[in-house]
């Protein structure tokens, strides 16, 4: 096969495919299942046999101010990463301090119900670079919102004591609200004949 050089030089310099880490999109699917094109899945529908394979790496999280959240279920993988368990603890105790602001922004519009939120994490351990995905997406409790269902991807060996995560990228997608449903048509009214009476 003959290749130009200046085809090699576009190869050579092709962007790298992002990262794929295990969990995030299992997790997005089955939520998308529960939603099934209409509101916000219910924390009442969630199923362990749903997320099988990617519990670890699975948590459940309650708003309890702007922009934080306390976990309330975590996976072992959370466990490991926070070297505690994390329930009880707000989520940005995983966050070097200089990311929690950025992590408050992220999560305020998906405790909202406003939309879906993917994070791609550098850490002080792991190289250079993206090390986990963190997916954050919006549940209710009953009528009430302010859930958060969240999934964090990450490589191997990265888990740990002392972890801690910065943000590289934030990707936000807004969900679009969901129109209530309209009442059934009335059958129009048909206007009666009037009779005059007259009367003495």
């Amino acid at each position: 096969m003959d290749i130009k050089l200046m085809d090699l030089g576009r190869l050579l310099h092709r962007p790298a495919s992002p990262t794929v880490f295990a969990g995030p999109s299992q997790v997005r699917a089955y939520w998308e299942g529960l939603r099934n094109g209409k509101d916000l899945p219910d924390r009442a529908q969630l199923d362990p046999r749903g997320l099988g394979g990617v519990l670890d790496r699975v948590f459940l999280a309650e708003r309890i101010a702007k922009g934080l959240v306390q976990v309330r279920i975590a996976g072992s993988a959370l466990t490991e990463a926070a070297g505690m368990d994390l329930r009880g603890l707000p989520l940005s105790c995983l966050f070097a301090s200089g990311a929690r602001a950025d992590l408050a922004v992220a999560l305020e519009p998906v405790a909202a119900g406003h939309c879906i939120a993917e994070l791609d994490l550098a850490a002080n351990r792991g190289g250079a670079g993206v090390v986990a995905r963190l997916l954050l997406l919006p549940l209710t409790d009953g009528p009430n919102r302010g859930l958060v269902l969240g999934c964090l991807g990450h490589a191997k060996g990265v888990l740990g004591p002392g972890l801690k995560f910065s943000i590289l990228r934030r990707q936000e997608e807004r969900l679009a609200p969901i129109a209530p449903p309209s009442a059934p048509e009335q059958p129009a009214r048909k206007t009666p004949h009037l009779t005059l009476v007259h009367s003495r």
